[in-house]
């Protein structure tokens, strides 16, 4: 089955506490029973209390907290704003991905 959200891709949050934001996908988490999870950039912000170890300082830090894939949609590159995603093959038989709203084509 082909991903409608990759690594690198620009997404919009379509609920949450991070709802109408937009972010890149840092990294896709394949889940074996669930749905898939991505890791989006500045968004899903929780602390971390880490205990200060010979190798690392201790204290409170930021990371960014996976969210599931049904709460994103893709950013179209033509009009900046949230699209569904299709799959068409070329003449050469390639499998592309394209936004629905524009039809403009996604690397």
């Amino acid at each position: 089955m082909a991903a409608k959200i990759k690594k690198g891709d620009n997404v919009f949050i379509l609920s949450g506490k991070d709802k109408g934001k937009t972010g890149k996908v840092l990294k896709i988490i394949k889940m074996k029973n669930l749905e898939d999870k991505a890791i989006v950039e500045g968004i899903n912000i929780a602390k971390k209390h880490t205990k200060q170890s010979a190798t690392q300082k201790g204290g409170i830090e930021s990371i960014e907290m996976p969210l599931f894939i049904c709460k994103l949609s893709l950013v179209d590159p033509k009009t900046s704003k949230p699209s569904r995603v299709g799959f068409k093959f070329l003449k050469d038989g390639k499998k592309i991905r394209y936004s629905k709203k524009s039809g403009e084509t996604l690397t």
